[in-house]
Formats: C-alpha cells, structure tokens, sequence
C-alpha cells in the first residue's frame, strides 16, 4: 500500500523558495501568477497493517516540522 504525505508551510511563514519560482516565472514571461508556495512529496510504501494512526505518528516526529509546516495523508491504492 502506498502513502502519500504532502508536506507544506502554514500561512504566514516566510516561502523564500515560493518567491523565487514566483520571480523566475514572472522572468519567463509568464503573467497572472499572483503567488507561490513551494512544499515537498513524500511517497511511503506500507505493509497494508500499518494504520493511519502511524503515518501521522510518522509525520509528526520526522516528516514535517510542525511547528512551521502542515502535513496532510493521502492513502493510494
């Protein structure tokens, strides 16, 4: 079974790797990108037992820094 834990910056924290796409975009010429916000992907690959439980146990303590990040779980078939 697959995971999918999306990984992203909560409102209000500084997105300095946002705003460099956001400018190389606008350098590119490409228009009506009002903002950016970059994050990360990360895929797991599961025993089916594993439960949700253990993913966000997973999340909280080595994939996302809580304290600036949000993360959110998406399980794949």
């Amino acid at each position: 079974m697959k995971a999918r834990v999306y990984v992203t910056l909560k409102n209000g924290v500084l997105d300095p790797q946002g705003k460099a796409i956001h400018h190389a975009l606008e350098g590119l010429g490409f228009a009506g990108v009002n903002d950016v916000r970059a994050g990360k992907l990360i895929e797991l690959d599961l025993a089916e037992n594993v439960a949700d439980a253990d993913i966000e146990a997973m999340c909280k303590k080595l994939l996302a820094n809580t304290v600036i990040e949000n993360f959110r779980i998406e399980r794949a078939q």
